[in-house]
């Protein structure tokens, strides 16, 4: 009875992967699912008969599959398990005395068949298949293992020259240290020889969690400020706090009340900035509040704050906040906000904003204003739909709608007096047949302003006609490279695409190569795609992906995923998207994201951690501009009012929800700035925190925040998906420590010192679209005292 029951079980398994497997050549894929499913059909049918042949069928079947596996994958055994996991688990159970003891060598053979023979073949398949899998598992992946260069640079400044350089060792007085971003300290008493002796020295909770009515994307991604003996920082909802650097003893806080708003897109605050007034400053402000915090918050507002007692400096602006959406175009409240810090240069505060992607052609601008650091007047803007007109606005005139935004952080040279200024793209981000020459010029652009007026210096466009939402997410770090014996002041952006940069921050030259290589045509109606787009020669960019690379839980989801990437449009990086929909790989998720990379000065190196996650964009074509398709009545992601497309955007996932290309999917990575070359990328992190199995092995996982470097040779992160701070020898990738955080940590660490005692900081908050556990943990590491 169990035979005749397996036997009916593993035919109708034959019958799907048939089915799937004739659907899946015919699209010119693989054919060894309709091999497999003879195989499964022949086995059925012979345990359905009580014929002993069965169990050699099934034996062919299982050493088929190791071999098609081997040779599609190699022993990486992430790509082995789903080929052949319901294989080896059906061929087990064909092996169990209760289904083999009613097996007969032919009909007039009472005896059982298994245990004179006919099990042999099956069990010896079933050894090798497991060997195989033992092996694939316990050998390390060394994705490319290498190491970087030591110092370089003899007597190289451990930061920027002019105003920067006065920074203390012991301090973090900006998002990226200093407005050069780099993120980089110059401390070593945390090193890699004790780096593993890290505990934790204190934890703060802010007490601001996710609220009734936030959007999706309610994030926690702060970077904190320390400055002398205190820390700032801001929460998900622009509460600002201050905090004792060596207790983690709350000074105070001060809550903007910027409520919640569904319209809003994001919930999140990536970092204040802080300013001291020059010696000798007479202004009401500088009297009123000697020290300051700049607030920007998610209801339009920048707020000025005395650093000292987090009272609001009345004297700044209107009554203590300047109005982020004077003179804006399309005023829709949740629609125009500033999630990350202001940039502080030149007794200037300079600010950007976040729009809600891919609503409406009637959004808000992306205009660029640079206010009076002590009065909140302001001094110029420069709007990329009017990149000649940077004069402040007159009290009548609007905004251009619709111009790409820097909704990341800027980087600034006051030596040179330029302003670094990353740019996205203008909405809508998949269909651009309606746009102007402006925002052609200057989408998916690094932009370098004038600081003293705004005017454009030089642009740089790291896509052409972006058709993927490919922002220029990060913020770009700029450092004095030695090339050919020369210094180069140089600016380096990290991309979603997985493009490194390195440009001459003057000129925005290239240092290392860029390119020009052909890409893929055929753009929606009434659209087009550029015939080129740039590639670096220090790149990240993820290999091109193959049937071979198809993932799932088991053989049957992985072949789903087999059939839709066959019947998906995919030419590459940069295939446009379509109305039957798309492959984008990398995905708008981003090998690189506002997190960006890490800079050693002194080493010449740049350290960070791509992701690679494809997506697939579907153009619905509307009806009229004010039908909803995506978003069910609402507002959403993709509507694209007044566009011919809507757009449904969606990672490339399996029927079980996992990813359909095989991992890793994260890797921490390190790279040499003067030659361009890649010296190693180790897969990091682990599904522990997001499989219904805590598994705890390397895998290869997305991440989501940023890294740090520091003096000691160590790379610090916190983003992966799954719950853990780690460290890194910066020379060669090693992980060396990792602790458990209570929440995801998909934000940006820091270090800095105490009276001589220098500490880690973490923020464990989880991140709403990724689904990571939500918390309010501040975490200070440090060496136990001796």
């Amino acid at each position: 009875m169990v035979a005749t029951i397996t036997g009916i079980a593993i035919a109708l398994l034959g019958a799907v992967l048939a089915v799937g497997g004739i659907w899946l050549a015919a699209l010119g894929g693989s054919w060894y699912y309709i091999i497999a499913a003879l195989g499964f059909l022949a086995t059925g049918i012979l345990l359905f008969m009580h014929r002993a042949a069965a169990l050699y069928v099934y034996a062919a079947v299982v050493l088929g599959t190791l071999v098609w596996a081997i040779w599609e994958a190699g022993f990486d055994w992430w790509q082995l398990a789903p080929r052949g996991d319901v294989v080896v688990l059906i061929g087990i159970w064909l092996l169990l005395p209760f289904v083999t003891r009613s097996l007969k060598r032919d009909f007039f053979d009472p005896r059982p068949a298994a245990w004179r023979g006919a099990g042999i073949p099956l069990g010896v398949s079933l050894v090798v298949a497991v060997g195989v899998a033992i092996y694939a598992l316990a050998t390390p992946s060394e994705d490319l293992p290498g190491q970087l260069p030591a110092a370089r640079i003899a007597d190289a400044a451990t930061g920027p020259s002019g105003e920067a350089a006065e920074v203390p060792a012991a301090d973090w007085p900006a998002y990226g240290r200093t407005e050069f971003g780099q993120k980089y300290s110059p401390l070593d008493q945390i090193h890699a020889g004790n780096v593993d002796h890290l505990k934790v020295a204190w934890q703060y909770h802010t007490g601001d969690t996710r609220r009734p009515g936030d959007p999706k994307e309610t994030t926690y991604e702060v970077t904190p400020l320390k400055i002398g003996n205190t820390l700032y920082l801001c929460t998900p909802h622009n509460l600002a706090i201050a905090l004792d650097a060596a207790t983690g003893e709350e000074k105070w806080r001060f809550d903007p009340e910027v409520g919640t708003q569904a319209s809003r897109q994001h919930q999140t605050c990536r970092g204040v900035s802080y300013y001291q007034s020059l010696e000798g400053s007479d202004s009401a402000t500088a009297t009123e509040c000697p020290t300051r915090i700049y607030l920007p918050t998610s209801d339009a507002r920048l707020i000025a704050l005395n650093a000292e007692t987090g009272a609001v400096c009345r004297s700044f602006g209107e009554n203590g906040h300047v109005n982020l959406w004077a003179n804006m175009p399309n005023l829709q409240e949740g629609f125009y906000y500033s999630t990350s810090a202001p940039v502080i240069a030149r007794n200037l505060v300079v600010v950007g904003g976040s729009v809600n992607d891919n609503v409406s052609t009637t959004e808000p601008s992306g205009v660029i204003r640079a206010y009076d650091i002590d009065t909140g007047d302001l001094l110029w803007n420069w709007d990329a739909g009017r990149p000649d007109e940077t004069t402040p606005i007159a009290d009548d005139e609007i905004y251009t709608a619709n111009s790409p935004n820097s909704w990341t952080t800027m980087s600034a040279d006051p030596e040179l007096g330029l302003l670094y200024v990353p740019l996205g793209n203008a909405p809508p981000d998949q269909w651009g047949g309606n746009r102007t020459p402006e925002t052609e010029r200057f989408s998916s652009s690094i932009v370098a302003l004038d600081l003293v007026t705004g005017e454009l210096r030089w642009v740089f466009q790291t896509v052409h006609h972006d058709l993927w939402d490919m922002d220029v997410p990060s913020q770009p770090s700029l450092i004095d490279l030695e090339v050919d014996g020369n210094t180069v002041p140089a600016v380096v952006q990290a991309t979603k695409q997985g493009d490194i940069y390195v440009l001459d921050r003057r000129t925005g030259d290239p240092i290392l190569p860029v390119t020009e290589e052909p890409a893929p045509q055929g753009a929606a109606k009434g659209d087009h795609a550029a015939k080129t787009q740039p590639t670096s020669a220090l790149s990240l960019k993820p290999p091109r992906l193959t049937e071979h690379d198809m993932w799932g839980a088991t053989m049957f989801d992985q072949l789903v995923c087999r059939v839709e990437f066959h019947q998906y449009r995919w030419e590459g990086r940069f295939t446009p998207p379509s109305t039957e929909g798309s492959l984008i790989h990398p995905g708008n998720f981003g090998v690189f994201n506002w997190g960006g990379v890490a800079v050693d000065p002194v080493r010449q190196i740049v350290f960070g951690t791509p992701s690679y996650l494809a997506f697939v964009s579907k153009l619905i074509p509307r009806e009229n501009s004010e039908k909803n398709y995506v978003s069910k009545g609402k507002p959403g992601l993709n509507e694209n009012y007044g566009a011919p497309f809507a757009v449904s955007l969606k990672p490339f996932t399996s029927p079980l929800g996992l990813p359909c290309q095989a991992p890793p999917w994260g890797y921490v990575a390190g790279a040499d700035l003067t030659t361009g070359k890649v010296a190693y990328m180790h897969r990091n992190g682990t599904v522990r925190d997001r499989s219904p199995i805590p598994l705890p092995f390397k895998m290869g996982v997305p991440d989501l925040g940023g890294p740090i470097l520091t003096a000691g040779n160590l790379a610090f992160m916190s983003g992966s998906l799954d719950y853990y701070v780690r460290a890194f020898d910066a020379t060669t990738g090693k992980q060396l420590w990792r602790d458990r955080l209570p929440a995801g940590g998909q934000a940006t660490p820091m270090t800095y010192a105490v009276d001589g005692k220098q500490y880690l900081l973490v923020i464990a908050g989880g991140h709403g679209s990724l689904g990571t556990k939500t918390g309010d943990s501040i975490i200070a590491y440090a060496l136990p005292s001796t």
